[in-house]
């Protein structure tokens, strides 16, 4: 018998895509209650065919937390736990057991596993951990756009961490996100000082190519006084570096990279960042210690995003290229197997052996040839 009542709730506009492999995935719950802002796809009316409760809304001007709140206000007065989703996210079956396992009667939030992207083999790419899960009370959405949950209680927060609750991601990659950038500057305008809207916004710039303004984005967010997590002050220094790489500083660039290293030691993603801008470079010796730094990094942060290319055949990859143009032959072999280890039908990856292989033999028969060009080619990335 189940402890506690479990209600989904989310929000949805022309999702008729998703809407039966969603309903399928949150079918565990007690209750599916959607929001609809708008849709005219026939989203409304699958997700009652399916046995959704589905409101219909109008958000005029359109914000997300709006909507969000406006949909945890149709969630029953009587449920223990609400469990927000998305209709282009699947939970893993199971889902439902394994928080209630974690659940208890003093929780009020839950904390698990969300692979935000994917690899074209189905793996995780960009992993982080979610909080969308609460209790039905003291709880609103605030920011305009990436809203978040704020809590309202007068006793402590309490968050469960749900070990095997996984959320995966498949988003529609042909559905624009031009509403972001304003909604962003939006957010920062309503409150400058945000440090989480700062953030984002400075990121926003980034993914629309405007460099100068990540830039000088990411600066107002990292001066402000209050604005201490270093895993989030590692990431806007590492798309400061980004930016100024692709506005033609490298000085600026190497100066970022080491800064947010100094931040976060203990996170793969500035290590290998740095080593991908230092490979461009073809700066060798500083890809080398920089991936063979982070590969001596075996876990992943729980409190930040963790980006696939830090956690996939990339550190290897990019360390064995290396050592090959270091003359470190059996060193770039190795590396190279650990790499098509992790991905095996990689086909650049298997010519990289090659490749090494082939500089390994030379060498056997050549002794006195030390010179790496003397293979068929060069490994690349």
């Amino acid at each position: 018998m189940k402890s506690y009542h479990v209600c989904v709730y989310a929000i949805a506009k022309n999702e008729k895509q998703f809407v039966d492999r969603w309903m399928d995935s949150m079918k565990e719950a007690d209750q599916i209650i959607v929001t609809d802002t708008g849709s005219t796809d026939g989203t409304v009316e699958r997700l009652r065919e399916l046995g959704a409760i589905v409101y219909e809304e109008t958000i005029q001007p359109w914000r997300f937390d709006h909507a969000r709140n406006r949909s945890l206000e149709h969630v029953p007065e009587n449920t223990d736990i609400c469990v927000c989703t998305d209709l282009d996210e699947v939970f893993s079956p199971g889902w439902r057991d394994a928080l209630e396992q974690a659940w208890h009667s003093g929780a009020t939030r839950a904390r698990y596993l969300y692979n935000w992207s994917h690899h074209p083999d189905g793996s995780p790419d960009l992993q982080l951990y979610y909080t969308k899960v609460h209790a039905r009370n003291s709880y609103k959405w605030s920011y305009p756009v990436h809203e978040y949950l704020i809590y309202e209680g007068t006793t402590p927060e309490q968050t469960v961490l749900v070990e095997n609750m996984v959320l995966d991601h498949y988003p529609d990659t042909k559905k624009s996100r031009s509403s972001y950038l304003p909604l962003l500057e939006m957010a920062v305008k309503e409150n400058p000082i945000d440090s989480r809207m700062l953030y984002y916004l400075g990121r926003e710039y980034l993914y629309s190519k405007h460099w100068q303004k990540c830039i000088d984005t990411m600066h107002r967010r990292l001066n402000l006084p209050f604005a201490s997590w270093e895993e989030e002050r590692s990431a806007s220094m590492r798309w400061m570096a980004y930016s100024y790489s692709m506005l033609g500083k490298p000085s600026e660039a190497y100066r970022w990279y080491f800064r947010a290293i100094a931040e976060t030691p203990f996170m793969r993603d500035p290590y290998v960042e740095f080593a991908q801008f230092a490979y461009k470079e073809q700066n060798w010796p500083l890809v080398f210690f920089l991936t063979q730094q982070a590969l001596q990094i075996r876990e992943k942060s729980k409190t930040f995003a963790n980006m696939g290319y830090a956690w996939d055949h990339t550190p290897e990859d990019l360390c064995a290229i290396a050592c090959w143009n270091l003359q470190m032959f059996p060193r770039a072999e190795q590396h190279a197997k650990n790499a098509l280890r992790i991905t095996p039908d990689n086909e650049r990856l298997k010519n990289n052996l090659r490749m090494i292989q082939l500089s390994l033999e030379h060498l056997s028969t050549n002794p006195q040839h030390s010179d790496p060009q003397k293979s068929d080619g060069a490994p690349s990335s």
